[in-house]
């Protein structure tokens, strides 16, 4: 692979996330430039320098480059870091697709299933880019303890495992390790399948269920992962990592994640719009679980917490109803 070191990396979406991987690529000696397709956004983050909205408090390094017109920053890219929720990825990849002057590299840093296809994120790269190298990045992570420059670990994981290391150097630093894997099915469908269990976990503490519940959905939880992982062509062993594992534990037990914060909105009383208004950020458990469902019918896996997640967010059971038909299922072998 061609050296890209003294090439800008350009950043894709500028919520929190996108912000917090700017700003670590910044530090990391990095010139950064950070596009979001709300362009008064960008003008606040030229001014301010600082991401008042998502990550107030943290000044934004000096090598990093608010732009409201990526496009004509393309030719000066060979790598591009995607933090768009994943419904808007396509509509990115257009563009690239339409305006890029050279060979990229692509890192996704977006957790969930394409809506309507149940397209895995790399599998829609390489609908709009064709085989192009492409890396996801995935691991149990916050954005502000990320920019705040708090230990972190998390996995980058690419088929090609040389452009995960390609990625992983431009990331890791003492305070932000990166691991790299080669299962990019398996470090996805944690990432992703994860955000249901958050909202499973948010709804059971919300309703006063305690601690035993929360072990117990978090486990039975990992089994559903597994399960629909291994049927996607993940392998198990991905799973007790970082990306699976370790996602799935941060997300459902801290209520800095917006999944669990809507699981216990909802445990609260508020409807699903209502909800959302509240924490006015994408979250992307609301989606996948629609999509999860489609794929546990197609390839006939049981996933009893990830459709009662989905009956809650249809209004089709109660909140405190589904927790209890979750905890009567008739006993069963536990490896099963």
């Amino acid at each position: 692979m061609e050296n890209s070191e003294n090439y800008p990396i350009l950043v894709a979406g500028a919520g929190s996330w996108g912000t917090a991987l700017a700003i670590v690529l910044a530090r990391n000696d990095h010139k950064v430039y950070l596009w979001d397709i709300a362009s008064e956004h960008i003008r606040l983050l030229q001014e301010e320098r600082v991401n008042s909205r998502y990550l107030p408090g943290i000044e934004l390094p000096e090598l990093l480059v608010p732009v409201t017109n990526f496009t004509d920053h393309l030719k000066e890219v060979k790598d591009v870091v995607i933090a768009v929720p994943c419904n808007s990825l396509r509509d990115i990849l257009k563009v690239l697709a339409n305006n890029s002057h050279t060979d990229l590299n692509i890192c996704l840093a977006c957790k969930g299933l394409e809506t309507g296809t149940q397209k895995l994120n790399h599998q829609v790269v390489q609908e709009c880019l064709g085989d192009i190298p492409t890396a996801v990045l995935s691991g149990p992570s916050f954005a502000r303890e990320v920019a705040q420059g708090l230990p972190t670990a998390v996995t980058i994981a690419s088929g090609d495992i040389a452009i995960a290391e390609h990625f992983a150097d431009y990331f890791h630093n003492d305070v932000f390790r990166i691991y790299t894997h080669d299962d990019i099915v398996g470090v996805q469908v944690g990432g992703a399948v994860k955000n249901i269990m958050a909202i499973a976990a948010g709804i059971a503490d919300g309703l006063g269920f305690g601690a035993n519940t929360r072990a117990a959905l978090i486990t039975r939880g990992l089994v559903e992962i597994i399960r629909l992982g291994v049927a996607l062509g993940g392998r198990q062993e991905t799973f007790m990592g970082l990306a699976g594992l370790g996602d799935l534990v941060l997300t459902c037990t801290d209520d800095q994640s917006r999944n669990r914060r809507l699981g216990l909105l909802l445990a609260k009383g508020k409807n699903v719009d209502d909800a959302l208004r509240e924490i006015d950020q994408v979250v992307e458990g609301v989606r996948t679980a629609s999509e999860v469902m489609k794929l546990s019918k197609k390839y006939q896996i049981e996933m009893p917490i990830s459709e009662q997640v989905f009956n809650v967010l249809h209004g089709d059971t109660s909140p405190a109803d589904a927790v209890q038909m979750l905890l009567s299922r008739d006993p069963k072998p536990e490896l099963q």
